[in-house]
């Protein structure tokens, strides 16, 4: 069975930083294109960030650059997303997703999703 499993989640002050884990269970993540995405209450889900199987290529969304950093660990099957100066705006339920494929920004080819995890950034 195919699994992603999201941690990390929780409650902290602007400015404050997060580590969310993406672990894999079923196959190898470094085989696949891992995404992180966000979803806000009311909005739709929103790429954040993108590593490549095959290069280790990343990409990031224009509001996270500078901000938040995505890294593999192959030993441990997991993808980290690294969250500095957390602002309000990025509170939201944070998923990770996996495609065989490179990266994209487009949810809907990414063909394995773990169950989110929520961020909630606030004084």
């Amino acid at each position: 069975q195919l699994q992603l499993v999201e941690s990390g989640g929780g409650l902290v002050q602007p400015g404050g930083s997060l580590r969310l884990s993406c672990a894999a269970s079923g196959f190898s993540l470094d085989s696949n294109a891992i995404g992180w995405f966000r979803q806000a209450p009311g909005k739709e889900r929103e790429g954040v960030s993108c590593i490549n199987n095959s290069n280790g290529r990343t990409n990031y969304a224009d509001s996270v650059k500078g901000r938040f950093t995505i890294s593999r660990d192959n030993a441990k099957n997991t993808v980290y997303l690294q969250m500095n100066s957390l602002k309000p705006e990025d509170t939201a339920v944070y998923y990770c997703a996996a495609r065989g494929y490179y990266c994209s920004g487009d949810a809907s080819l990414f063909a394995v999703w773990g169950q989110g995890t929520q961020v909630t950034v606030s004084s």
